[in-house]
C-alpha cells in the first residue's frame, strides 16, 4: 500500500481545524485523512508549527523551501516522491495517488465484517 506524507504550512494546531472560523478545505482534508487511516491507508501530516524538524530532516523538502519559500506548501509526497505542491489533493487525486477506491474516503461501515461491529449484533 502507498504511503502519503503531507508537509503543511504553519498552523495553530496539527489539523488547522480550530479557531472561530474553520477553513472548509482543511476540514475536508482532515475528514478524508481520518477516513483513509480508518481504512488502513498510511497518511502522515506535518506542519511547520508542530514538527519543524521533519522539514529540516527531509532533504528534498528542505531544498524546496530554501529555493521557493513557504509558498510551496502544502507539499504532498507519495512513497518519497513529490506529487503535488501549493495545494491539497482533490478527492479524485487522493484515490489516484494512493491507488484506492473512492469508498476509502468514506468512514468505514461499522456494520460490516471488517471487525468494526459488535460480535453480538449479528452483523459479523
Amino acid at each position: 500500500m502507498k504511503k502519503m506524507i503531507i508537509f503543511e504550512p504553519a498552523m495553530c494546531c496539527p489539523t488547522g481545524v480550530c479557531g472561530p472560523s474553520v477553513d472548509k478545505e482543511l476540514l475536508r482534508i482532515s475528514t478524508v485523512i481520518n477516513n483513509l487511516k480508518n481504512n488502513g491507508v498510511i497518511v502522515e501530516r506535518h506542519n511547520l508549527t508542530s514538527n519543524p524538524l521533519i522539514f529540516v530532516q527531509n532533504e528534498e523538502i528542505n531544498n524546496m523551501l530554501d529555493k521557493e519559500g513557504i509558498e510551496i506548501l502544502p507539499v504532498i509526497m507519495v512513497d518519497g516522491v513529490v506529487v503535488k505542491t501549493k495545494g491539497y489533493p482533490t478527492n479524485e487525486e487522493f484515490c489516484s495517488l494512493l491507488e484506492v477506491a473512492e469508498d476509502y474516503l468514506k468512514a468505514p461501515d461499522k456494520n460490516t465484517s471488517k471487525g468494526y461491529c459488535d460480535p453480538n449484533s449479528g452483523c459479523c
